[in-house]
């Protein structure tokens, strides 16, 4: 007998997929109505399917252990094509606990936990909300005496769906959560074909290179076909307070044979883990979570009495591939936006000093470039770093304090700002709000205001860094912003974070990455009460750059700076590839024509913004007049004929996913409105000529007109002629 037969026959393998994290949080939920119990299902123990927002959720028992045998489109037979290898399914919810077995092969992987692998089900409950329907399945398990629940959440009628776990300790001592996750995910292939059907898609994510997205197969990320199962996996994870340093937290797999495309987002901004790996018995399964012990040192004591819930995943399936799956994703994330704004339907052009100035803002610098971005058409105009810190001091180590200072504005910040709003535009402000500098009034404060770790305060990048669990913290900030926004008369805030906590605190909790999540909640209960308090208020979020670009921020902010890339040359792969992880009215894009551009470098800094938000900033005072028109052009063009189908639009490649790192490609990137269409085409490093396969929709040439560019029809889709490299242009129908 060989092992692997052993092992099964021994139930030591034949038991799917575990997986692992601890909890974050689904406080990115508003509240609901009191639910209303439409279905409640005893423990027969009999497969069963859960229908909803055209999905077809598919359960199976083992005994008296509830399975997950897979999700699929309503009505699709695929399920059928994509038979488990067992006579069993992999794991509904994986978790394991301190102190218990993993009777499995498993690696490193986060497979078969206890007592993922033995609690019994309980049932099953269907709720209505305001939004769609509720199913709560529960599971108990008797030697530990803990319920665990999963939550599975439509909203309306859109093929995703948000699940979160929830797991109660309910007996009278204290356990050890090592991981639980928060979705699971199973059978997308058979194990014998996966490698030739299965095609995974997954984005890097760096400063100054975000949203790079690749298309491999698993035997090129590792996980190899080889007869039996694999006992490594495709491992993705990040650490820390920057959820997006180096991977976006979201990913899709296609399974091209049978047409169908499985996707997920991971809705936190600290720490998660992901995994796509085979059980022993070969199945496939994708476990997504949050923080747990193993990758960010997570450790949860759940108390006798007290409840834990893991970070909110969206889980999505569509017929179709990449384009399908953005579109599902797309209209979903508009469906959760917590704090709605008229910025995200109106779209301003925004104006941003910091290219121009470098943190070098007094009034006599900033008068000159007010009235040059209010004549070029811009609508929010707002002061980036150095506005608090002294002539002379580093702007970067003063971050804190946040006081203007007075010899920088003869006659006051307050009139400055009101000089803003004189040139109708919304006075802006730049904030970094969790973090001290090292030499600042504030970090003289308690060390009980910080992260800490073994007795000593967290120090990155010559800050410290601010815990949002203490209520003395929250009042700080607070009093600051209501001082921008009460005293100033601050309408829009640049929201920025540039370190990483990486482990977090073991200040009052039972491990660092227990108190980063601790932290993180707070801080985002933080931004609510914020944004009910100034319900004007209008939050862009950046991260040193898309450090920070998920969804738990995004569905309380308005608008996210996707790059601090000052390149124009390089954003066309970037702007291409945010578009599929955030809103296009959320895509705040940097145009930053420079002092020598040339009109075509300018308008190509143009064309890279404004089928998103414009974040307009550069050298205006001092750019030539032919080149200052472009911008002027771009920004009328966005403003008549763009701008109000923005909110409305989704997503399109028509040559795929253009990459940094090949810049002799061409790119495109197109959207589409109800009743309407544009196209932005890329001439990077390569031909003259750029073939745009699509059908004939008699696209015409908007933006720039004056440059000698050239669009021609024929059967198989459209030209555009560039009559020099590197540059760009948008095609409308």
């Amino acid at each position: 007998m060989d092992r692997r037969t052993f092992l099964i026959n021994s139930a030591a393998l034949a038991i799917g997929n575990a997986a692992g994290e601890l909890k974050g949080l689904a406080q990115t939920i508003p509240a609901m109505a009191p639910p209303v119990v439409v279905n409640v299902a005893p423990p027969d123990f009999q497969p069963f399917t859960w229908e909803a927002a055209g999905l077809t959720f598919a359960f199976e028992f083992s005994g008296n252990r509830l399975r997950f045998r897979g999700l699929l489109p309503q009505g699709s037979a695929a399920l059928q094509a994509v038979p488990a290898c067992t006579d069993i399914s992999g794991l509904e919810t994986s978790i394991h606990c301190t102190g218990e077995d993993v009777p499995d092969h498993h690696g490193a992987k986060l497979t078969a936990g206890s007592p993922g692998i033995r609690m019994a089900f309980a049932d099953r409950r269907e709720h209505t909300t305001r939004r769609g329907k509720r199913l709560v399945v529960t599971h108990e398990d008797a030697v530990l005496g803990l319920q665990i629940q999963s939550i599975y959440e439509t909203v309306g009628e859109i093929p995703v769906v948000r699940r979160w776990t929830r797991v109660a300790n309910n007996s009278g001592n204290p356990v050890g959560v090592e991981y639980v996750s928060s979705a699971m995910l199973n059978n997308f292939a058979h194990p014998d074909s996966f490698q030739d059907e299965l095609r995974l898609h997954f984005a890097y994510n760096s400063w100054r290179s975000e949203a790079q997205w690749r298309t491999i197969r698993f035997a090129d990320a590792g996980l190899i076909q080889n007869g039996s199962f694999e006992v490594s996996g495709i491992l993705f994870s990040t650490m820390g307070s920057w959820p997006c340093e180096t991977f976006l937290p979201l990913a899709m797999i296609e399974n091209s044979r049978i047409g169908v495309t499985w996707f997920w987002q991971l809705e936190h901004n600290g720490s998660w883990h992901c995994e796509i790996a085979q059980t022993a018995s070969r199945a496939l399964y994708a476990y997504l979570g949050g923080p747990d012990a193993q990758h960010a040192q997570a450790w949860k004591n759940l108390a006798p009495g007290e409840t834990y819930e893991s970070i909110p995943v969206a889980v999505g399936c569509v017929s179709g591939g990449f384009e399908e799956a953005v579109a599902a994703l797309t209209r979903y994330r508009r469906a959760i936006q917590l704090h709605h704004r008229g910025d995200t339907v109106r779209c301003p052009v925004i104006f941003n000093d910091v290219v121009a100035l470098d943190g070098d803002q007094t009034t006599a610098n900033e008068i000159p470039l007010i009235d040059a971005a209010a004549a070029a058409g811009c609508e929010v105009y707002c002061l980036d770093v150095g506005w608090y810190a002294k002539p002379g001091q580093s702007w970067w180590n003063s971050v804190g304090d946040w006081h203007p200072d007075p010899s920088r504005f003869p006659g006051g910040f307050k009139k400055l700002i009101d000089y803003i709003r004189g040139q109708d535009m919304v006075p802006g402000l730049w904030i970094e709000p969790e973090v001290a500098g090292l030499d600042t009034s504030l970090a003289r404060r308690p060390d009980s205001w910080f992260l800490q770790r073994h007795g000593k305060r967290v120090i990155d990048h010559s800050r410290y860094h601010l815990d949002f669990r203490n209520p003395e913290v929250r009042a700080y900030v607070d009093a600051v912003f209501h001082r921008m926004i009460r005293e100033y008369g601050i309408g829009y805030i640049k929201l920025d974070y540039n370190i990483n906590a990486l482990e977090g605190t073991d200040w009052h909790a039972e491990s660092p990455g227990a108190g980063l999540l601790q932290h993180n909640r707070a801080f985002l209960a933080w931004l609510d009460a914020l944004l009910v308090r100034y319900p004007r208020l209008t939050l862009e979020t950046v991260a040193s750059g898309g450090m920070r670009m998920e969804y738990s921020m995004l569905s309380r902010a308005q608008l996210q700076s996707i790059s601090d890339q000052d390149d124009y040359r390089r954003y066309a792969s970037i702007t291409t590839g945010s578009s599929a992880v955030l809103l296009p009215e959320q895509m705040g894009v940097w145009a930053q024509p420079l002092e020598h551009d040339t009109p075509e470098a300018v308008s190509c800094n143009m064309v890279n913004a404004v089928l998103g938000r414009i974040h307009q900033s550069g050298s205006l005072t001092r750019l030539d007049p032919a080149s200052l028109v472009q911008v002027k052009q771009a920004i009328a063009v966005y403003k008549r004929e763009i701008r109000q189908y923005v909110p409305h639009f989704t997503p399109f490649y028509p040559l795929g996913m253009p990459g940094l790192a090949r810049p002799d490609l061409p790119a495109a990137l197109g959207m589409r409105a109800p009743g309407k269409e544009f196209l932005a085409v890329w001439r990077r490093s390569g031909p003259e000529v750029v073939h745009i396969p699509c059908r004939n929709v008699g696209y015409r040439l908007l933006y720039p007109g004056d440059l000698g560019i050239r669009v021609m029809h024929h059967s198989r889709g459209v030209e555009v002629r560039f009559p020099s490299a590197e540059m760009g242009c948008i095609l409308s129908t």
